[in-house]
């Protein structure tokens, strides 16, 4: 198990090398001098070509972009991001004081999809090729088709605007999470249902499920007890992994419904040039989906020895 769990955290550095790395080339990238950013804010005009260098000093631009890279490197280590363009606060701090609401969201909407998939993929392929199971296909086939922005939009139309069940915008109470989280777990719950569903139909036709249907046990017992526990570990992988991608891909679900998170965030600093705060928004969410990803291959090399044994081998 140690030898496992090393060759994961080596594993782990390099993707967290490559997250870092890919941040600073697509800050290196953006359009627009960031000293002439900074001063056209702070002074409300054109600033002079003196002061745009002087200012590119004061920033370490005028240095090598190994030596920026490794110092934004260092300073992330100690959890410095820099400062962000708009208001001088800490990156780290900003990004810090978002995240709980974007994991609430996130948690939420996970929650949300579990429950919906699991007993809806569940029925599926215990009444394979019935009309429910063909309804049911064609319904996920549909939400997985279909984009969260469009989603978002119509349930806002439809609850919020027309039926006026759920507020439509910003977040002061529980009732404004409601609709953003349905949008993000729609799409989710439709992945999982197909999932689940073809799990258990390849459980249902392992020889032990003919055995105990030898045996004479009741359909049910051999659905719930025997077939529907092992068909989970698959699906319980990519519940975790969808946490991270929920976590990071809320971004226009949250803009959207002005959900004051990361999302939102990141728009804002996209659309004011915040090249600080974008950076620390892709190395932070890259980060995020790392270490979730990192926590299931470790939650699932404990529990089936044989990924462990096999990751080992190479």
């Amino acid at each position: 198990m140690k030898r496992y769990v090393a060759r994961r955290l080596a594993a782990l550095a390099i993707v967290l090398w490559g997250v870092s790395l890919l941040a600073f080339v697509l800050g290196k990238l953006a359009p627009g001098d960031p000293a002439e950013i900074v001063l056209q804010r702070a002074l409300g005009q054109q600033p002079t070509e003196e002061q745009i260098v002087a200012q590119r000093h004061t920033m370490g631009l005028d240095r090598s972009a190994i030596d920026q890279y490794r110092s934004w490197v260092a300073g992330a280590l100690r959890g410095d991001l820099g400062r962000s363009y708009t208001n001088g606060q800490g990156v780290a701090s900003l990004l810090g004081e978002r995240f709980p609401r974007t994991a609430v969201l996130a948690l939420t909407a996970l929650g949300l999809s579990v429950s919906l998939a699991l007993p809806v993929g569940v029925l599926a392929a215990y009444r394979r090729n019935s009309v429910y199971d063909q309804g049911s296909r064609v319904v996920a086939l549909l939400g997985a088709s279909l984009p969260s922005f469009f989603m978002a939009y119509l349930l806002m139309f439809v609850f919020g605007v027309h039926w006026k069940l759920f507020p439509i915008f910003g977040f002061t109470s529980a009732h404004h999470l409601v609709l953003p989280a349905v949008t993000l777990a729609l799409g989710g719950s439709a992945l999982l249902t197909r999932l689940t569903r073809s799990s258990l139909l390849e459980v249902l036709g392992e020889d032990y499920i003919r055995l105990a249907q030898a045996k004479g046990l009741r359909n049910r017992t051999i659905l719930f007890r025997h077939a529907t526990r092992n068909a989970l570990v698959p699906i319980l992988t990519v519940v975790s992994l969808s946490l991270g991608q929920l976590s990071a891909g809320a971004v226009i679900v949250e803009w959207i419904f002005s959900w004051p998170g990361l999302g939102t965030l990141a728009i804002d600093a996209i659309h004011q040039r915040d090249l600080p705060l974008i950076q620390g928004f892709v190395l932070f969410t890259g980060t995020i989906f790392v270490l979730i990803n990192l926590a299931t291959d470790l939650a699932y090399g404990w529990a089936d020895p044989r990924i462990r044994l096999g990751a080992e081998s190479f």
